[in-house]
């Protein structure tokens, strides 16, 4: 990690994507006609993860440096002198036995500079391993066994069983003899430590695809890296953003605006917003203004307010006092483009017809359209507005939308600094590409080309000087501001010697004066005297001192330091745009949760909890129309949510990223992909670090085929929602790779702790004894309740329930619920000796993830338990268990254990009984509905 003095400059989230070529199949040959793995690969491909090979050993570009101890310090491993993963590629590869034939070794490519160490964990028993061992939870103590995995869904693990405690035959609690309805767990040894060893799973582990089928088998995983982007620092290059949010963004999406007007102008009262009040608190959050500020209605201000005059344009957007540059370069991009403009600034509204001081605008937050609403006081000294304005002292449409995007963020201090990426995502709900320019492919002026032709919005900006506040270079450039890209384009040109043409960008400062570009192409420059005058006209060339100005291409590559490329969605084009010639995005998306020893496994460091992360599938089909190499553009896009609004709690952005796998025909028939599937293949791609930002962001070239995609924090057990989104040139197809819900086959590992199938016989013993135990509880009406029922389970389950407090009433109510049709709340013997039998079933699946003997199993296994008892969910539902059911420690004891499985088969057999045809559909009405979900 970084301090605030050594962070790197180029800390970027997004840009160019790093891809393995070695995992898709190249050879070094393909990658570079020498032996440096840095060199350019020659397939076409974007920078790549060097080569495994023995010369790259130390020169991971892509790794940032870091210090020792710095890499998941948080885990006692990092410090405990733990040895450093092993250097062999495959398993077993050492003794020439394991699932791989016997090949040579070869060290592990990783950075010179030293990582902290990470406790090892080997795939086999007595098998080295690359990878490094994962912990469940910080400042756990390391599972010690290396040869027990997380249990997956294929295979599942296999735990010494416990010795045998045989049901009580009478006394304690004056309970009579208990013949169980189920035979006893077999017996083993006692275990040496009180974590026993985990045995060869009863299934063998399904064969990997050779390396002519999947090329990624066996190649080396180079380790993962991320990056702290420091606090003051967070995704921002031109001050400090905000720590803190208001809460009141709550109540934006309360009324909406037709009815407040409606109510206004009925009322004949001017609207005052109770949310974002005129107050101070609406201006800063840290401290008090240093003078007194004045709301004002546009009416107080001038005499004839409007809100558009003579239309709109990017010269309408001026920056005050308010360091919000990224928002106003943002914002003079949206004028481009009538339709993204009048979706976020609705047209529908102005100071004459039913004026009531009430305004609305759009911006998207996270996969939806949120509408603000706001009055229209505005924040002034001595009669002038302080903050966003437009060159026109009559015009407020520029005004009022900073007002709005101030609300959504809390206050105006909180538009402090910020890049014009993020601005440029929640006015068009696009996905941000940005690079920086010292390191930048050289394919960038295409994809910039690429991006005007699909109306992308573009900013670009200088690092900031340390030393002085907006320093202006000797060109007239100011460092640490954003400008706007309003054109890329190829000029023709024509000089003495020769004839050709010059890649051009033309861009705008939003302070909308004189302070432009002064060398070469700059207004007046003789320059454009070799270009002629009908192309100056297509172009609109002036030379106004409005703030826009023109410069080379190499020239913007030699000046500025950043370049951001907001892509947009296919459904920001009009329908004129998409039957034009103007190129549009394939975009899919989804919505995700990392949630705490369920679903939030970690990166790929962390092997064995990592395949329990959210995971996606994209298939690419056809390549893009011009790619000469036969590859698909992708970008992918990772947006963690509402992670600022929490920031006045301290809680900041989560440190996140992806890693893309290669999927055959085969890997396509398994959802999840489990523990196995990871530990034998490379990543093919992966975003450029692990970073904390509101979202990373990369683009790859791939060729066509199925591709996985795993979405992580850097670290296991850190909880937050997230969408990803997917976006192609050519149609890709986007789905989650998860678990159908329903019922499965019952693991056979537990059978030998099964009853055998009960005989019906009136004179069986076993039937005779559980009738008699019945009968004994029971008393003259032949039925249980559930106080009855607890006594009898208090008193048998005891060996594997902790704490001697027996089950709690919702837990065994819930069981009595299961079994009883009638809604009496009683169950007769047959209902009885069903319950018992599932009892039987969970009791044995609990023991076999209980490996450490504790009364609870981890939330990791929750997903594995309840596959070994034959019900199948998907992430939702386990996310879902785990915060009902689960500890803050991740643990899930066995009465609650009972309780998730007593929900999943309650409620799937409901579902079922109305599902009458199959067809995955039921009809219930409310009270139906209300009847069953209350009583169970």
């Amino acid at each position: 990690m970084y301090g605030i003095d050594n962070y790197p400059k180029n800390y970027h989230a997004s840009g160019i994507g790093l891809v393995n070529l070695a995992a898709l199949g190249y050879s070094k040959n393909e990658v570079s006609d020498n032996d440096n793995a840095q060199s350019a690969p020659k397939s076409g491909l974007y920078p790549s993860l060097p080569y495994p090979t023995s010369e790259s050993m130390g020169g991971m570009p892509y790794v940032m440096k870091q210090t020792v101890g710095a890499q998941n310090a948080e885990y006692p491993g990092s410090s405990m002198g733990m040895p450093q993963p092993s250097a062999t590629p495959y398993p077993g590869s050492g003794s020439g036995t394991g699932l791989y034939p016997q090949m040579p070794s070869m060290p592990l490519p990783y950075p010179s500079t030293p990582l902290a160490p990470i406790p090892s964990a080997a795939p086999y028993p007595g098998a080295a391993s690359p990878y490094p061992r994962a912990m469940p939870y910080p400042g756990a103590s390391p599972y010690p066994s290396a040869a027990a995995p997380y249990p997956s869904a294929m295979p599942y693990p296999s735990a010494t069983p416990y010795p045998a405690l045989p049901y009580p035959s009478g006394g304690g609690m004056g309970m009579p003899g208990m013949p169980m309805p189920y035979a006893p767990l077999p017996t083993s040894p006692a275990p040496q430590s009180i974590y026993p060893s985990m045995p060869t799973p009863s299934a063998p582990e399904p064969s990997a695809p050779s390396r002519e089928e999947e090329p990624s088998v066996g190649i080396q995983e180079l380790q993962f890296t991320s990056v702290k982007v420091p606090e003051n620092q967070n995704m921002f290059w031109m001050g400090r953003k905000a720590t803190a949010k208001s809460t009141r963004q709550s109540s934006k999406q309360g009324d909406d605006f037709a009815t407040l007007r409606e109510s206004c102008v009925a009322n004949g009262t001017m609207f005052e917003d109770p949310d974002f009040p005129a107050s101070d608190s609406s201006l800063m959050y840290s401290r008090r203004p240093d003078r007194y500020i004045q709301w004002l209605r546009p009416g107080d201000i001038v005499d004839d307010p409007q809100f558009f005059v003579e239309g709109y344009s990017r010269f309408d957007v001026q920056q005050g006092e308010l360091g919000d540059c990224w928002l106003l370069a943002a914002a003079a991009n949206l004028t481009q483009d009538s339709k993204l403009f009048f979706r976020v600034i609705p047209p529908d509204q102005d100071f004459q017809e039913n004026y009531a001081g009430i305004f609305h605008f759009k911006f998207w937050q996270y996969g939806k359209w949120v509408e603000v609403v706001i009055d229209d006081r505005l924040p002034t000294v001595n009669g002038e507005l302080i903050y966003m304005h437009s060159t026109e002292k009559s015009e407020f449409w520029s005004a009022l939308l900073e007002k709005a995007y101030a609300k959504l963020h809390g206050s105006y201090e909180a538009l402090k600094g910020g890049t014009t990426c993020e601005a440029m995502e929640d006015f068009t709900g696009g996905v941000t590409e940005w690079y920086d320019i010292k390191e930048a492919p050289p394919t960038l002026f295409s994809i910039m080309t690429k991006a005007a032709e699909r109306g992308s919005m573009m900013g670009c900006s200088l690092e900031p000087d340390p030393h002085v506040l907006e320093a202006e270079t000797p060109q007239g450039l100011i460092r640490g501001h954003a400008y706007s890209i309003t054109k890329v384009c190829l000029l023709d040109i024509s000089t003495r010697n020769r004839t050709g043409k010059i890649p051009m960008i033309r861009m705008r400062n939003p302070w909308g004066n004189d302070a432009e570009w002064s060398g070469p192409w700059s207004d007046s420059s003789p320059e454009w005297r070799f270009i002629d005058d009908d192309q100056k006209e297509e172009i609109g060339l002036n030379f106004d001192r409005d703030g826009e100005f023109w410069m080379s291409f190499q020239d913007f590559l030699n000046n500025f330091d950043r370049v951001e490329i907001c892509n947009l969605n296919p459904d920001s084009l009009t329908d004129q745009q998409k039957q034009s010639s103007r190129r549009k995005w394939e975009m899919s998306m989804f919505e995700g949760e990392w949630t705490s020893g369920v679903t939030a496994g970690g990166c790929r460091n962390f092997l064995e909890t990592f395949w329990h992360n959210p995971q996606y599938v994209i298939t690419l089909e056809d390549p893009d129309e011009e790619d000469d190499d036969g590859k698909c553009t992708v970008i992918v896009a990772l947006m963690q949510k509402n992670r600022r609004s929490k920031r006045n709690v301290g809680i900041d952005c989560l440190t996140i990223g992806f890693a893309i796998y290669h999927l055959t025909d085969r890997d396509m028939e398994v959802k999840p992909q489990g523990l196995h599937f990871f530990k034998y293949r490379a990543s093919v791609a992966r975003s450029p670090h692990f970073i904390n930002t509101r979202e990373v962001c990369a683009r790859f070239k791939l060729p066509p085929g199925h591709y996985l995609i795993v979405p992580s924090t850097f670290d296991p057990n850190e909880e937050g929602e997230f969408i990803i989104r997917v976006f192609s040139e050519t149609m890709n197809n986007m789905e989650e790779n998860d678990d159908e819900v329903g019922f499965g086959e019952t693991d056979d590992r537990i059978a030998p702790a099964l009853p055998p199938p009960t005989p019906k016989e009136e004179d069986d013993p076993q039937r005779i004894a559980l009738k008699r135990l019945f009968d004994s509880v029971a008393g003259d009406d032949e039925e249980v309740d559930w106080s009855e029922l607890k006594r009898i389970l208090d008193h048998s389950m005891r060996d594997v329930m902790v704490g001697g407090e027996g089950f709690s009433k919702d837990a065994v109510r819930s069981m009595v619920a299961m079994l009883d049709k009638d809604r009496s709340g009683r169950l007769g013997f047959d209902e009885f000796e069903a319950l018992l039998t599932d009892i039987a079933k969970w009791r044995a699946v609990f023991k076999l993830y209980d490996v450490r003997r504790s009364g609870s199993i981890d939330g990791f296994h929750l997903r594995g338990a309840l596959n070994s008892a034959g019900y199948h969910l998907n992430n939702r539902l386990l996310n879902a268990l785990a915060h009902r059911y689960g500890s803050r420690e991740g643990k899930v004891p066995f009465d609650d254990f009972l309780m998730c499985a007593i929900k999943v088969k309650t409620f799937i057999e409901t579902f079922r009984e109305r599902d009458t045809d199959n067809s995955d559909t039921a009809f219930f009405n409310l009270d139906d509905w209300l009847e069953r979900t209350i009583y169970s």
